[in-house]
């Protein structure tokens, strides 16, 4: 089945949207395809303010409506705590909020961006997908990361070239507490970076200190730039430190 093929069979549907690669993707798919789909896209604490941002404008490209949920997910002790399986427990809450507004709205099929290339075993999200009867239809259809950003290019959406982006608590390691602080911590120090050049990074907590972790092709640069990087974000830290060998993100 293609993508168009699944939307022409299901031709009414909301799309759980973040405004990256893959959510874009699909929305625009569905919107080519003449479904009638509406865009739900939560907000927590997880997600620096760019993501809300740059989910509203590809919506507004789209041409479709988009509706912002706001989503407490600090308030549940399961998430804050921060557990192995603490993706299972946020994405409750984000299919949950999700699942609510759009049957409101009168949506009973909903959608996610969940691609071929993502491996199920590795991600506790998956589970509360499947809880919540939610669809994947870029999975569904046989559609990898690699292809997603090859249409993308073709059908001129901006995000073809986007950075994959992992939520905020990915920062902090697992049982450590998650605090609103900390959070806004990391949101600070990697906007900081981004303003300096860097796209493809991520600031690690390590206790009070921050290790900067960047993909190969961004590494040799950011040794080259490590005083300018520890005066940016120290202030923020104790201690700031560039991983020595670069590293796949996550």
């Amino acid at each position: 089945m293609t993508i168009e093929e699944f939307f022409k069979a299901n031709n009414k549907a909301a799309i759980a949207f973040s405004g990256g690669v893959d959510s874009v993707y699909l929305l625009y798919a569905a919107c080519s395809a003449g479904a009638d789909v509406k865009a739900y896209c939560v907000r927590s604490a997880f997600q620096p303010g760019f993501e809300t941002e740059d989910a509203r404008r590809m919506a507004e490209l789209i041409g479709c409506e988009m509706k912002l949920i706001e989503a407490d997910v600090l308030s549940d002790e399961r998430v804050a705590s921060n557990p192995e399986n603490r993706c299972y427990y946020c994405k409750q809450h984000i299919m949950s909020a999700i699942s609510d507004a759009a049957h409101a709205d009168g949506y009973d099929l909903i959608c996610d961006g969940t691609n071929a290339s993502d491996d199920a075993d590795e991600r506790p999200g998956f589970k509360a997908l499947k809880e919540y009867g939610i669809r994947s239809p870029l999975r569904e259809c046989g559609l990898t990361k690699e292809e997603i950003r090859k249409r993308s290019e073709e059908a001129g959406l901006p995000t073809w070239d986007k950075p994959a982006y992992a939520c905020l608590a990915t920062r902090i390691a697992h049982g450590e507490l998650i605090t609103e602080e900390k959070l806004r911590t990391t949101e600070k120090a990697e906007e900081a970076l981004q303003k300096m050049g860097f796209t493809d990074f991520r600031v690690r907590m390590r206790g009070d200190s921050a290790l900067v972790q960047i993909r190969e092709d961004q590494h040799a640069r950011a040794l080259d730039m490590s005083e300018r990087i520890e005066t940016a974000i120290g202030g923020l830290y104790d201690s700031v430190q560039i991983d020595e060998k670069p590293r796949p993100l996550r």
